[in-house]
């Protein structure tokens, strides 16, 4: 596997960590009632989702770029 290919690899990963990290956000937000809290876990949603869009243009950029150096 070529060296992007690993890094590929290791983003997917990533973004699989903060999808699954919404997941739990997402189950705080239907068993929290505290004002504070839900306000805490809706930030941290924010800046969660916001990395997943970093990763997923990292993933385009080296995908694209892959392809490029294939044709």
């Amino acid at each position: 596997m070529s060296e992007s290919g690993i890094i590929i690899e290791k983003l997917l990963e990533q973004r699989n960590f903060y999808l699954n990290t919404l997941k739990h956000l997402d189950f705080e937000l239907v068993m929290d009632t505290f004002e504070n809290d839900i306000k805490n876990i809706e930030q941290l949603q924010t800046i969660t989702i916001d990395q997943i869009k970093k990763v997923e243009q990292e993933i385009a950029f080296l995908t694209s770029k892959n392809h490029e150096q294939i044709q």
